[in-house]
């Protein structure tokens, strides 16, 4: 399972949201730094409106959502990249990640201390980003210094990653993330394999008072972190995670209720973890009949016979046809025969690349 590393520097409240997202108190939540020292990593459901209206269709209680995987990691100072506080630790837990979801404190409260004495936004982010570029540039010349010994010989790969490493070095050196270079294909490509921190996906979760939430833009730290992102074609949420670990106590409707009072249409928890499903690469395709309605997680891109493998490999092995229908027309019709009798049910073979909420009956014969 791919996995979203929270990150962000100490009591910026990492935990708090963690909390949030896995409904439960898992996390240690403390006024003070490195309250987190071994990572805690929760399973979290992903949000999918299309699951109950469907369960309703087919008749079933049984629904089953996609699921993504969150880590929170121990918070970060100056000097992670040398070793300071937690960093080599630090840094070895975000190797491990697939996706970065940087928590940046925009909100002001004298009781909970912060590292740096005052609340800087746009300093709180170039303190992360410098720390993970030096760790990435220390990377990125031991690379090339590997790289130019394999040239020698004539080595056309070796050539090829020389000529893209040249383009992130001065990059990192700026403190700047490897992400920022504009790639061809080919070279992303490459580029990805040498599996630097700064050029994993990455979300800023902008951590508000539960009074900035209804109207967020007024804030002048949200905004700064808006064009943070809006510059590094990073995604950015706004949050406030204390108020979300506390509406965990509530039923769902209730919860939207109390969200709605404020100004805010949905839940910021939810938007995060859409947000990460996304940026790891991931969606759903459904299966619906009277045992389950189940929402199954596979990589953008994914065609129907591996997309058959994750049910099972048997489906894979024998795979024969998707019947695939459209989620709205299957809502729209009532069922899987009307939407036959329709004509919107189609048949589609190996070659076929799944869709976001296709609902799908796969035929095979092993």
């Amino acid at each position: 399972m791919l996995r979203a590393g929270i990150v962000g520097l100490p009591n910026v409240g990492k935990s708090t949201l963690f909390n949030a997202l896995t409904a439960q108190q898992a996390a240690l939540a403390a006024n003070y730094p490195f309250a987190t020292i071994e990572p805690n990593i929760g399973v979290v459901a992903v949000p999918d409106e299309r699951l109950e209206p469907l369960a309703k269709v087919v008749k079933t209680t049984v629904i089953v959502p996609a699921t993504v995987e969150f880590v929170d990691i121990a918070g970060l100072v100056r000097g992670a990249s040398k070793g300071e506080g937690l960093g080599n630790q630090f840094l070895a837990n975000i190797r491990e990640t697939d996706a970065v979801i940087q928590v940046v404190r925009c909100f002001e409260d004298e009781s909970v201390i912060h590292v740096e004495g005052s609340v800087d936004p746009r300093r709180d982010v170039e303190t992360i980003q410098i720390e993970l570029a030096l760790a990435d540039l220390a990377s990125v010349e031991r690379r090339r210094e590997r790289a130019q010994k394999t040239a020698k010989s004539g080595d056309k790969v070796a050539r090829a990653e020389i000529d893209i490493l040249d383009k992130i070095l001065p990059v990192l050196s700026e403190g700047n993330p490897a992400r920022a270079v504009e790639f061809t294909d080919d070279e992303r490509t490459i580029a990805r394999s040498f599996f630097l921190l700064t050029m994993k996906p990455t979300i800023y979760a902008v951590n508000v008072d539960e009074a900035t939430l209804g109207s967020p833009d007024d804030n002048p730290h949200v905004r700064t972190v808006r064009e943070i992102a809006r510059r590094e074609a990073a995604e950015c949420v706004v949050i406030c995670a204390q108020l979300e670990s506390e509406l965990v106590a509530l039923a769902p409707d209730e919860r939207r209720d109390f969200l709605l009072s404020l100004g805010v249409e949905g839940s910021g928890v939810d938007n995060l973890i859409r947000s990460a499903y996304r940026r790891l690469g991931l969606m759903s395709f459904l299966t619906a009949g009277e045992k389950e309605v189940r929402a199954w997680t596979i990589p953008q891109g994914t065609r129907a016979p591996q997309a058959a493998g994750t049910i099972h490999s048997d489906i894979e092995r024998g795979f024969i046809r998707a019947e695939v229908v459209g989620y709205a027309d299957l809502i729209r019709l009532g069922s899987t025969t009307a939407a036959r009798e329709q004509g919107l049910a189609r048949l589609e073979g190996k070659e076929y690349v799944m869709q976001e909420g296709d609902v799908v009956h796969f035929r095979f014969n092993v």
